[in-house]
């Protein structure tokens, strides 16, 4: 239950960069100096005026920042609002390193799209929006593993709540329906698809942002992984056509 702060932490936390970002994108201004301080130290601005990014940097990869940031904090309110009225929690704990970390993985990660524009991004001009078509296969992969996200989530709860809602136990039950069909743990795979939606929405080529779907990747196989072992040492009716994370793959 202690994820719950992370999207406490991310929904303020990303939400305040979003309105910087927008503000800085629409009303042509300039984003704050602390965040330019950090573009320096990241190398962003010498790699920027010695390549003439300034120049190059499109309306359309402008639109690609602003709108992953708009998916990144739209994805923790949505999982901030699971935490508190859909999922139910046992008595497990987390590890304080684990907790510490997951702190700053949402602080930074949000961090990391506002790197990807200049720190002087507008030079005055308000952005035209330019929608392109990676825009639109992104946010419809985001849409479609996000609603399944949702519903493997309600799945999981359902097996701890009566037919009124109320909820009888807080044991581990057999979970079916949705992707559950056909992998242990259909919740995180769709964690990666929207990872890799926001990846798809910044044009393909941001390696930067793969490099975070590849963290995603190997955090949530592990986590899979060690939650399908359990399925299968805990119930020997367990399906053995489910695959750990992703369908018919692993």
């Amino acid at each position: 239950r202690w994820f719950t702060h992370f999207y406490v932490v991310s929904v303020l936390w990303n939400g305040f960069l979003l309105i910087c970002l927008l503000r800085a994108e629409f009303l042509g201004g300039s984003l704050p100096s602390w965040i330019q301080h950090l573009h320096r130290a990241l190398g962003q601005d010498s790699q920027s005026e010695d390549t003439g990014k300034y120049s190059s940097y499109s309306d359309c990869e402008h639109f690609s920042a602003l709108l992953v940031l708009l998916l990144l904090w739209l994805h923790s309110c949505r999982r901030l609002g699971e935490c508190l009225w859909t999922s139910v929690f046992s008595s497990g704990v987390i590890h304080i390193v684990q907790y510490c970390f997951g702190l700053a993985y949402y602080i930074a990660i949000g961090s990391t799209v506002l790197c990807q524009v200049p720190t002087n991004i507008r030079n005055g001009k308000e952005l035209s929006v330019e929608i392109c078509w990676y825009h639109v296969v992104g946010v419809m992969m985001y849409i479609w593993a996000s609603l399944h996200q949702h519903r493997c989530l309600v799945i999981l709860a359902n097996l701890r709540k009566s037919k009124s809602g109320k909820v009888v136990n807080l044991s581990h039950s057999l979970p079916f329906g949705d992707w559950f069909e056909r992998v242990s743990c259909p919740h995180y795979f769709a964690e990666l698809l929207i990872y890799a939606s926001m990846a798809v929405t910044l044009g393909f080529h941001n390696l930067t942002w793969w490099c975070v779907v590849l963290y995603v990747l190997f955090n949530q196989a592990l986590a899979a992984v060690l939650c399908h072992e359990f399925y299968q040492k805990n119930f020997s009716s367990y399906p053995k056509h489910r695959k750990a994370f992703i369908p018919f793959v692993f």
